[in-house]
């Protein structure tokens, strides 16, 4: 997308100061789960780790708020939530309160929903960071300025709604989006008005922010290292902020040094990404389905064009060209060719993706995406292009809805344009755990 104007920019930046965008998707698994059943909309849900229909066994992944307001929270067993929020359909006979539609977790239908939300993350920053399923960070100073608008709000404030926006719109899930010149900061603002919030933490103002904040919630503070803190005589931010840093770090190492830097608003890590692509994928949806063929046609060759370019610009080659055919209200249909070897072909891609949509020719279509993946950064001799030859065709595969689907090796989970970090590998190891060891809780929806 470039550098090209949007709403909230003004393509001059009044100054040096970063602005980081931490995005974090709001009740997520729940999110997507109604997407596909929107009568679930309004209703307690509940999405467990290890549950299967009509079993108490496993425990809750995610809850939305209606759920929450029953006492139901992430990690929980299963059968602790279902005392207090009986499952619909099998309540027992003196039970005349709220039930709640309780669903096994189905990680790569979630997979798919992020890569789209993941797909417009990438358009509106060149930098960004995906820590997690539902949650990245993006460095957009390039892209929109802490310059107040007419209203009196920076433009950062407009872009982080724009960003917002199109996620709602064509994902049809909502984000809550902090605002902030440093990561941290960022963190801390995207969990302050959940769900659906915004809030801006613009520069000379962090420090005045961050110290009402409990100390449990600065990033980087676990359940343990707060009872430490606490120990201390330290609550809040403002408190760590002004504590002696010396005896944070006898007492916690380095770690306590960059918790106290971070209680200051003093947090100079950029936002890098997590490292080379697995794929590269571009998505669009229309306003309303359509089955109208050239319609259809003319967003499959902008979609192949998009993503080729991209392709291109990161010196990338791809074996593997795919597409993704969304009908109402969300049957999530891919479709891929391998090739026997790499490319640079964008009217491959063009040709490639026209082919594989043939099958869907006379449907109603919600969204459409076209996607390269199986990427070489390495500067691999490029396969010829002459009679190009594909490796596997997987229109004989089965699909999660039944149909024909990926080749063999390949997950819907490809759709996500980089890999998968299930933690955010900046987060304190003080707790007992090395980098990367997960709890129970870390599987679960981090939403507050």
């Amino acid at each position: 997308m470039g550098s090209s104007h949007l709403p909230g920019v003004d393509g001059d930046d009044n100054g040096r100061d970063r602005i980081v965008f931490h995005v974090d998707m709001d009740c997520f698994y729940a999110s997507c789960e109604r997407l596909r059943e929107p009568e679930l909309r309004g209703a307690p849900v509940v999405v467990g780790m290890g549950y299967e229909a009509g079993e108490s066994h496993g425990a809750v992944a995610t809850a939305s708020y209606e759920a929450r307001e029953h006492g139901i929270e992430s990690a929980q067993p299963i059968g602790q939530a279902l005392d207090a929020l009986p499952r619909i359909g099998s309540t027992p006979p003196d039970h005349d309160g709220p039930v709640g539609h309780y669903r096994p977790v189905d990680l790569d239908f979630y997979k798919d929903v992020a890569g789209s939300v993941k797909s417009i993350l990438h358009e509106c920053a060149e930098t960004v960071r995906e820590v997690s399923i539902d949650e990245a960070y993006l460095d957009v100073t390039d892209r929109t300025g802490w310059t107040k608008a007419s209203d009196g709000r920076p433009l950062a404030e407009g872009y982080a709604r724009y960003v917002k926006d199109r996620i709602d719109r064509e994902v049809g899930v909502t984000a809550s989006i902090g605002v902030a010149p440093d990561m941290a900061t960022a963190k801390i603002a995207s969990d302050y008005d959940k769900p659906d919030g915004l809030t801006v933490v613009a520069p000379g103002t962090v420090r005045s922010f961050l110290e009402p904040i409990p100390i449990d919630e600065l990033h980087g503070v676990g359940p343990v290292t707060a009872d430490e803190l606490r120990s201390m005589g330290i609550e809040t931010a403002g408190d760590l902020a002004t504590a002696d840093r010396d005896t944070l770090v006898e007492r916690f190492g380095s770690r306590g040094g960059e918790l106290y830097d971070r209680a200051r608003g003093e947090d100079d890590r950029a936002v890098t990404p997590t490292g080379d692509p697995k794929s590269l994928s571009r998505e669009s949806a229309f306003t309303q389905a359509t089955e109208e063929a050239e319609a259809i046609k003319s967003k499959v060759k902008a979609l192949a064009a998009d993503v080729a370019e991209r392709a291109r610009e990161r010196g990338a080659l791809y074996r593997t060209i795919g597409i993704k055919v969304v009908r109402p209200p969300f049957d999530v249909n891919t479709r891929a060719q391998s090739l026997s070897g790499p490319v640079d072909a964008p009217d491959l891609v063009e040709k490639v993706a026209l082919d594989l949509c043939a099958e869907f020719e006379g449907d109603r279509v919600r969204k459409l995406g076209v996607r390269v993946s199986n990427l070489d950064f390495d500067g691999s001799d490029q396969a010829t292009l002459t009679g190009y030859e594909t490796t596997t065709d997987e229109r004989d595969r089965p699909t999660q809805n039944g149909q024909p689907d990926r080749p063999e090796g390949e997950r819907i989970v490809d759709w996500i344009d980089t890999d998968e970090r299930p933690i955010d590998d900046t987060r304190s190891t003080a707790e007992g755990r090395p980098t990367g060891q997960r709890s129970l809780s870390e599987f679960a929806d981090s939403d507050r």
